[in-house]
C-alpha cells in the first residue's frame, strides 16, 4: 500500500517538518527504521537511566523530611541496585518467551487473561503520559538549577513548549528521534560517571569514618524509633524512590523497533540499562551521603552534588569546575527530554497492540506516511502537556502519580511470567530458576505499591488510580458497544490476527516485517502492533 499524500493537507511546510513519506514495500525499510542495541539503549534505556536525576532524589529528600535518617542512604544504593537487578531480570524472560513484543499488556493478555490485560495496557498508557510529563519536568529542573532564581517562572511556559517540538520530532520517526540525541546520552554518560566514581574515590580515606556515622545512626535510630520504626522510615524512602525503576519495561515494549535478531538485540539492551541505572542511581546516592548534600533553593540535589564535587576546580587558573557542572546538569536535563522518547516511542504502540484486540479505535495502529503511529503520539503529547500544567511541572506530584502504574504493571507481568514457569515445570529445565526470579520481582513490586498506595494515597496516587479505572471503563465500553459490529464487518478478522498482535509465547517468526509480507497491506494495523514496518497510512 502506498502512502497517501493527502495534498491539500501535507504541502511543502509539512514534509520540511515531518520528511518525506516512506515506502512500506521497499524491502529495506524495516531495517532502516530498526535500533541497534545500541540506539535502543539510548531511544529506550534513556527513560531508565535518566530517573538517577529525580529517583534517588525523591528517596534522600523522604529520609530527611522524616528526620536526620541520610545514613540510611548506604542501605537505599544496595536496596536500589538490587531491585534493578531483580526486575531488569525478570522481563529479559518476558523479551525471550515474547520476542514480538507488547510489553506486560500482551504478557497479562495471554497469561492472566483479557481482564488482567485491559487493565495492565491502561496502567502502561497512564504510566507513558507519566513518562513524558515528569522527565520534561525533571528535566526543565535540572536546566533551571543553572538558571538564576528570577527565571523559574519561565520554567514552566518552556517545559509546555519543549512538549510541542517533541511531539514534532517523533511525528518525523522513531530511528531520527533517537539518532540525533545520541551525544547528550554519551555527555550524561560520561559525565555521571566522572561524578560518581570521583566522587566515591575523593571519600576513600573516609570510610571508617563513614562507617561509625552510619553504625552511630542505627544505634540512635533503634533506641529512638525501634528496628520496626526504622524499617518503616526506610520502606517509605525506598517506596518514594520508585520511580528509579520505571524505564525497565520500556525494553520489552519496544522490541519491535528493534533490529534482529531481536531477542539477543533486546536482551543486550537491558544489560546495557541495568548496569548504568543500577550504578548511577546506587552511586548518587551514596555521593548524597558522603557529601552530606542539603537541598538549596531552585538546585535539585545533583546540581548540589555536581557544585560539592566540581565546583571548586580551577587547575591552571581556568574554570574547569563549572564547566564540568554545566555539562552535567545540562546532559542531565537534555537525557531527561530523551527520556521522555520512551512515552512517545512505547506509548503508541500499547494503544497499537490495544486496537487490535479491540480495546481501542482501529485508528490507534495505522500509520501515517512516515510510518509513525501518529494519533498515538498526537494524544500521548497533548494528555501530557495538560497534565504537566495541572500538576504545575512539580516532580514530587508528578512521580507520587507515576510509581503507582509502574509497580501494577511490573506486579501484573511479574505474576503473569511467574504463572508460567509453573506450568511449564516439566517441560523446561531452567523453570524453577525463572520462577525465583519472578517472584522475588512479584514480591518487591507489591510490596513498593503497597507502601504507595498506603502513605501517599492523598498526595496524587488517587489521581492516577482514578484516571486508570476511567480509562480501563471507557476501554471495556468501547468493545462492548463497537467491537461486535466491527468483527462481523470485517468477517472475523480480529481473532485471526490475535497471535500477532500479542506475541504468543515462543520464538515467533517476524510476521511484520515488509521485506517478508507480501501480503502484509491486507493486515496493516495487526503487523504493525505485531512488529513491523509494514502498516496502514493514515
Amino acid at each position: 500500500m502506498q502512502p497517501d499524500l493527502d495534498p491539500p493537507r501535507r504541502g511543502t511546510l509539512w514534509r520540511v517538518l515531518l520528511g518525506k513519506p516512506r515506502d512500506v514495500n521497499d524491502p529495506r525499510i524495516f531495517h532502516h527504521i530498526s535500533l541497534i542495541a545500541f540506539l535502543a539503549w539510548v531511544g529506550l534505556g534513556s527513560d531508565g537511566l535518566s530517573s538517577s536525576a529525580y529517583g534517588p532524589e525523591e528517596a534522600f529528600r523522604e529520609l530527611g523530611a522524616k528526620g536526620n535518617f541520610g545514613f540510611l542512604a548506604v542501605f537505599l544504593a544496595l536496596a536500589t541496585a538490587i531491585t534493578v537487578f531483580v526486575i531488569s531480570n525478570a522481563y529479559s524472560h518476558v523479551i525471550e518467551h515474547f520476542p514480538t513484543g507488547g510489553g506486560g499488556y500482551v504478557v497479562a493478555s495471554k497469561l492472566l487473561g483479557e481482564g488482567a490485560g485491559v487493565v495492565s495496557g491502561s496502567a502502561l498508557l497512564v504510566d507513558y503520559v507519566l513518562t513524558i510529563t515528569v522527565s520534561v519536568a525533571s528535566g526543565g529542573d535540572a536546566l533551571f538549577s543553572l538558571m538564576p532564581l528570577t527565571w523559574q517562572p519561565a520554567k514552566l511556559p518552556l517545559e509546555a513548549l519543549m512538549l510541542v517540538l517533541l511531539v514534532g520530532l517523533n511525528l518525523r520517526g522513531v530511528k531520527e528521534s533517537v539518532t540525533a540525541l545520541v551525544p547528550v546520552f554519551l555527555v550524561f554518560v560520561v559525565t555521571h560517571l566522572i561524578l560518581v566514581v570521583g566522587g566515591i574515590v575523593s571519600h576513600l580515606g573516609r570510610v571508617g569514618e563513614v562507617v561509625a556515622e552510619v553504625h552511630s545512626g542505627l544505634d540512635q535510630g533503634t533506641s529512638t524509633l525501634g528496628w520496626w520504626g526504622l524499617l518503616v522510615v526506610f520502606l517509605g524512602a525506598y517506596s518514594r524512590g520508585g520511580g528509579t525503576y520505571t524505564g525497565i519495561e520500556a525494553v520489552s515494549n519496544g522490541l519491535q523497533i528493534m533490529r534482529e535478531p531481536r531477542v539477543q538485540t533486546g536482551k543486550r539492551t537491558m544489560t546495557y540499562m541495568a548496569i548504568s541505572l543500577a550504578f548511577t542511581a546506587g552511586g548518587i546516592l551514596l555521593c548524597y551521603l558522603l557529601f552530606a548534600v542539603k537541598p538549596a533553593p531552585g538546585q535539585t540535589l545533583n546540581a548540589v552534588l555536581a557544585h560539592s564535587f566540581a565546583g571548586d576546580w580551577a587547575p591552571l587558573g581556568l574554570p574547569l569546575g563549572h564547566v564540568f557542572v554545566f555539562l552535567t546538569l545540562a546532559s542531565e536535563g537534555a537525557l531527561l527530554l530523551v527520556a521522555a522518547q520512551t512515552g512517545f516511542i512505547d506509548g503508541p504502540r500499547v494503544m497499537a497492540n490495544m486496537a487490535v484486540d479491540s480495546w481501542l479505535p482501529r485508528r490507534f495502529a495505522s500509520l501515517s506516511d512516515r510510518l509513525t503511529t501518529k494519533d498515538g503520539v498526537l494524544l500521548m503529547g497533548g494528555a501530557a502537556v495538560i497534565l504537566l500544567l495541572a500538576m504545575g511541572g512539580s516532580v514530587t506530584a508528578l512521580v507520587v502519580m507515576y510509581a503507582i502504574n509502574v509497580f501494577l504493571t511490573f506486579s501484573l507481568t511479574t505474576l503473569a511470567m511467574l504463572k508460567r514457569s509453573i506450568s511449564v515445570r516439566r517441560l523446561e529445565r531452567n523453570w524453577a530458576r525463572e520462577a525465583f526470579v519472578e517472584t522475588a520481582g512479584l514480591v518487591l513490586s507489591l510490596a513498593i505499591l503497597t507502601i504507595t498506595i498506603f502513605e501517599k494515597l492523598f498526595e496524587g496516587a488517587w489521581l492516577t488510580i482514578a484516571i486508570t479505572s476511567v480509562l480501563v471503563a471507557a476501554c471495556v465500553r468501547f468493545r462492548g458497544h463497537f467491537a461486535p459490529q466491527r468483527d462481523r464487518d470485517a468477517g472475523g478478522a480480529p481473532a485471526a490476527v490475535e497471535g500477532a498482535a500479542g506475541g504468543g509465547d515462543a520464538a515467533a517468526p517476524d510476521r511484520g516485517r515488509a521485506a517478508r509480507a507480501a501480503g502484509a497491506a491486507s493486515a496493516p494495523a495487526e503487523q504493525w502492533a505485531a512488529g513491523g514496518a509494514a502498516g496502514a497510512v493514515s
